[in-house]
């Protein structure tokens, strides 16, 4: 039998405050996400005495989140408080990672001809050099505009364009830029019979599953540029991006197409805080009813909750991994 263990500290310019108390924390963190959040909820009042934090804990005070069993904690979230709300009879303290960091303004400029990590880098030399880019996702743009826009603005815009996994390893100040599906961090095995508490997953091999996966670009001349990957008889899908190289409007359509067509699980599966497990992990999941299933899947989705209830991950895998 295991017991529930965690560790919650604030750090506010340099004074720490650790967590004595604690009715609920939640954590989500996915590839699709920019940002992994983290809500902590605490009782209001405690013993008819009302928690006062306002001398402690603020916008922009450091956060660190640790679970696990029998004291063997595990880094579950690093970030910062971005808001702090009084709800029915609980207190919500809202944390983001390292992207609360570049919601500021950059400078406006006219970058050409350009690259995903020549981008990246202008964003963290604008607001925070002390950041390391991580990016292999071999994107050129004939021109990126910036203009009236914070970090957060140009790193979505880039995400929305090029379906890249954009997030931030906080703990270690790195900036990662990747092709979907590419970046592997971890291994981590589950069972349909052992350690998975409840599950919705669906397999869907795709066999029969068409897509054609068309991008389009407009260059700095005005004329429309078209590249296209799939297969025709299905489903259409158009992305519409700025001006770029045939061969990154390509790489796009390739990641695009990965995303859409690959066989793999639908759904989501529950299990406890052991092992570890985030997004860029491969799970391996094994069906003991089904070996025919047994494979490598991408973690896309990771949302981790402790409560009075226990802790408890909701896993949402991607695709399966050749």
């Amino acid at each position: 039998m295991y017991n529930l263990d965690w560790y919650i500290e604030f750090n506010k310019e340099g004074r720490r405050t650790q967590l004595a108390l604690l009715a609920e924390c939640d954590i989500i963190s996915s590839v699709d996400n920019l940002a992994d959040t983290a809500t902590i909820v605490l009782p209001e009042a405690v013993m008819n005495s009302v928690l006062n934090f306002e001398n402690k804990i603020s916008r922009g005070t450091q956060v660190l989140i640790m679970m696990g069993y029998d004291g063997n904690l595990e880094t579950e979230f690093v970030g910062y408080i971005q808001e702090i709300k009084n709800n029915d009879s609980s207190l919500k303290i809202i944390c983001e990672d390292a992207l609360f960091l570049f919601r500021v303004g950059v400078k406006d400029v006219e970058l050409k001809p350009t690259s995903l990590s020549k981008i990246g880098q202008y964003v963290l030399d604008q607001i925070d050099s002390s950041f390391t880019l991580k990016c292999n996702y071999d994107i050129s743009y004939e021109k990126f505009t910036i203009h009236q826009a914070t970090g957060y603005d140009v790193l979505k815009k880039i995400q929305q364009e090029t379906k890249a996994n954009i997030y931030f390893n906080t703990e270690k100040r790195e900036l990662h830029i990747h092709p979907p599906y590419i970046e592997k961090d971890g291994e981590v095995f589950y069972s349909l019979q052992k350690n998975i508490e409840n599950s919705s997953l669906e397999f869907n091999n795709k066999l029969d599953f068409k897509v054609e996966v068309t991008v389009e670009s407009t260059d700095i001349k005005g004329n429309v540029n078209k590249v296209t990957a799939g297969t025709t008889g299905g489903d259409k899908v158009t992305l519409k991006v700025g001006a770029m190289s045939k061969s990154s409007m390509l790489n796009i359509a390739d990641g695009e197409l990965i995303k859409r067509s690959a066989p793999g699980y639908e759904g989501t599966f529950e299990t406890w805080l052991v092992p570890m497990v985030k997004p860029t992990y491969s799970a391996r999941i094994k069906d003991e009813d089904y070996p025919d299933k047994t494979a490598y899947y991408y973690v896309k989705t990771v949302n981790t909750n402790l409560s009075e209830a226990g802790g408890k991950r909701t896993i949402t895998p991607g695709i399966k991994l050749s």
